[in-house]
Parts: C-alpha cells; structure tokens; sequence
C-alpha cells in the first residue's frame, strides 16, 4: 500500500465530506477510495472515520492523523518545489 496516496485520499475524504464526493474529485472510482481509507484504518489498527448513510465525521485519532497528514503532505510538496527550483 501506497502510505503517502492513502493519506492524501484520506484528506480529500474529510475534506470533501463525503468518499462519493471525493472520489469525484480525485477522478478515482468510489470502491478505490473507501478501500483505500479502510486499508488506512487496518494499517493503523485505528477507526479514523465515523460512517453512516448520511454523515462522514472523524474519530478524535482521525483528527489527529488529519493533522499529521496535512503537516507531512505540505512537507513532502514544499521539497518538490524546493527540488525543483520552485
């Protein structure tokens, strides 16, 4: 499993509010993304999403991976730039 993929599929998921909007966002087929978040959660060992019909919401260990990923994903873009002479 792509670790840097699933977080960057995780963030569009919170972000979106929903894996169906994501997944229109990312252009990626809705079945990829919710396996991609539940492949994140088993390698994790943790729920980072509360999910029913209606409503996405974050576990407090989502909300803190979310934070994580958010500082790690900028990180990651900010040597790219700096790699390529951005």
């Amino acid at each position: 499993m792509n670790r840097l993929e699933s977080m960057s599929v995780f963030v569009a998921v919170v972000e979106a509010g929903s894996l169906s909007a994501a997944a229109r966002q990312l252009g990626m087929p809705l079945a990829t993304v919710s396996r991609k978040v539940a492949e994140l959660e088993a390698h994790l060992k943790s729920r980072l999403l509360h999910r029913t019909t209606r409503q996405l919401s974050l576990t407090d260990v989502g909300a803190s991976y979310l934070a994580a990923c958010r500082r790690i994903l900028e990180e990651i873009g900010e040597a790219e730039r700096a790699a390529t002479g951005e």
